[in-house]
């Protein structure tokens, strides 16, 4: 693995599937292959959750080598699946020292970093101050509004809000911030290497609303498009909610800008749930994240499928 890309790792809540994917992906000879994983993560819990799982197929030194401990209180067999300050403390130390690790300066290529779930109540009770890991990540690096966009089968999709209320997303709609998002869209399509096809924007009301019918939101969208074009952006919209991710996946357009939160996701989960893999651009390195929740309900089970976080170890060499 040494001679490898490397890649960190996140171990996520301890009480959740975090340490099972993690392993159960990097057990896999093309994912081993593939990458120099340094998982920040409590190697006790890391080392009994192998041992419980039967999981086996790692080097022979990998415990040694390729995990970076993050000390902690144990995590009692009674807490996995459950909510606890312990696990989201351990969540968030995982990720603030592999934040620290990727931004040392290497004089190459920042590492990207890959996430396994955290639960957010969970880091409410150990008082953290982040509702989720686009927060956390925008808070350790000082980036204001970290851009989120997520990947399955092609399809790409961007979020103009993401934690916030429906009613609070539509107050957000505004054609400022459209055009800010659609410059910085553009910006982080061309990091990746996309630099043909035109974004989309959706629509928030039924049939765009039907000019005022249905409300009158799509305005501000229609507005800001036509200035953005005029700027020299390829970019149309609004575009049907109903029909433009599908459009997008057909290759129509590049990428869609979602208004909110469930607009985007209910779209990429539904396509592919456990291919869809989240980016977050503008840090200082590549996040990239499995887009599933700790799955609370099969933790500690050995039932949970570790194809989202191979997809989003991939994902993460790819770009």
């Amino acid at each position: 693995m040494s001679d490898l890309k490397t890649v960190v790792i996140t171990m996520g809540d301890p009480c959740g599937i975090g340490p099972e994917i993690i392993l159960k992906a990097l057990s896999k000879p093309d994912i081993q292959d593939l990458c120099n994983p340094i998982v920040f993560g409590n190697k006790k819990i890391l080392k009994n959750t192998a041992k419980k799982l039967n999981i086996t197929n790692f080097p022979q030194d990998f415990f040694e080598k390729n995990i970076h401990n993050i000390e902690g209180a144990d995590i009692l067999p009674e807490e996995i699946g459950t909510v606890t300050a312990k696990g989201g403390q351990l969540a968030f130390d995982s990720i603030k020292a592999a934040t620290e690790f990727a931004l040392q300066d290497r004089g190459q290529t920042p590492v990207p970093v890959v996430t396994a779930p955290i639960n957010k109540e969970s880091l409410k009770a150990a008082n953290i101050p982040y509702i989720g890991h686009t927060e956390i990540f925008g808070g350790l690096t000082g980036v204001e509004d970290p851009l989120t966009m997520f990947e399955t089968l092609g399809l790409r999709v961007f979020f103009l809000t993401r934690h916030v209320s429906l009613r609070k997303a539509c107050d957000m709609i505004t054609e400022a911030r459209l055009l800010d998002y659609i410059h910085r869209c553009t910006e982080a399509l061309k990091k990746l290497g996309v630099h043909d096809g035109k974004m989309a924007i959706a629509g928030l009301n039924p049939h765009n609303g039907e000019h005022g019918l249905f409300g009158n939101e799509e305005e501000a969208i229609y507005s800001a498009v036509k200035k953005a074009q005029s700027k020299g952006y390829i970019v149309e919209g609004p575009v049907g909610p109903d029909s433009v991710f599908h459009l997008a996946r057909m290759g129509k357009y590049n990428s869609v800008l979602s208004l909110y939160h469930d607009q985007g996701h209910i779209a990429t989960k539904t396509l592919d749930f456990e291919r869809t893999i989240a980016i977050t651009h503008g840090l200082p390195f590549l996040r990239v994240s499995v887009d599933h929740g700790t799955a609370f309900d099969i933790a500690g089970k050995g039932i949970a499928s570790s194809i989202s976080m191979e997809e989003a170890i991939k994902i993460a060499l790819k770009y």
